[in-house]
């Protein structure tokens, strides 16, 4: 197994926890072309890799995420140029969803991915963070949807993921206000679940739950996952008639079978990747 090689990114694999490191310090991780890029090269890897079994997503430096990076903001004119008006903004359409689809990896990965986010979490980071599925903060952290702050509407997931995430009426006072949002308001509303006094020990904390989660059955966390993310977008019905069918296939396995066989033996079970 060969981690991918990657200059935005810093990857470490231990345990079955796959450490996910944003790597742009000097810039606050503000993120570039090849950030986005390299977050879905990353998360398709981690996706396919038997050996990952989990996730934890940080960033390096005073802070996690400034969010989009504005020379890559100011260059979309000269990337988007045709001199015709319709294929112009056919080119900026293609490039929002292509950005958007960066970010949906986190979802689409099997794996549970388990941010840690301390400093600044702004613009863009909400929308990477809003594609967790857990979200931890250190004491400074602070949130704030900074687009509406630049005159534009934030196209990259946080409308449509964060009303999920926290109540409804908070999420637009966010988006419409562009206010800061403490790290203890984030665990009041549900955004995160948890604070710690720094840095260090918010990694220590993930770090520690991610290799709890790697310890549990591989299928029945991806087929958990499959089923949340599912059941958000669907009804209960069709919620539970996904699950029925999910269980059919993949209830009597391997790991049902060790997991029975560890609880009668009184030790730890040990599932295959």
């Amino acid at each position: 197994m060969t981690l991918p090689v990657l200059t935005t990114l810093r990857l470490e694999l231990a345990d079955g926890v796959l450490d996910l490191c944003l790597n742009r310090p000097d810039k606050s991780n503000a993120l570039d072309d090849a950030l986005w890029r390299e977050l879905r090269t990353a998360f398709d890897w981690a996706d396919g890799e038997p050996a990952v079994r989990a996730v934890v997503l940080s960033g390096a430096g005073r802070h996690f995420c400034a969010g989009i990076d504005l020379d890559m903001l100011g260059g979309i004119t000269q990337r988007i140029a045709d001199a015709d008006e319709a294929r112009r903004r056919e080119k900026l359409r293609r490039l929002i969803l292509d950005l958007q689809d960066c970010l949906s990896s986190i979802e689409r990965c099997r794996k549970p991915v388990l941010a840690a986010i301390h400093g600044a979490c702004l613009g863009g980071g909400v929308d990477l963070v809003a594609c967790c599925d857990m979200r931890y903060v250190s004491a400074e952290a602070h949130f704030a949807v900074r687009e509406i702050d630049v005159g534009m509407v934030a196209d990259v997931g946080t409308l449509q993921r964060l009303p999920h995430l926290i109540p409804h009426g908070l999420a637009r006072e966010l988006a419409f206000t562009g206010r800061t949002l403490s790290a203890d308001e984030a665990v009041r509303c549900g955004l995160a679940n948890a604070v710690h006094p720094d840095r260090d020990a918010l990694l220590a904390a993930v770090r520690a739950l991610a290799r709890q989660i790697a310890g549990k059955s591989p299928l029945a966390m991806r087929g958990t996952k499959e089923m949340l993310n599912y059941s958000r977008d669907h009804s209960v019905v069709d919620g539970l008639n996904q699950v029925a069918t999910w269980n059919a296939a993949m209830l009597l396995s391997a790991d049902l079978n060790e997991a029975l066989a560890a609880a009668r033996e009184q030790r730890l079970p040990r599932f295959a990747d």
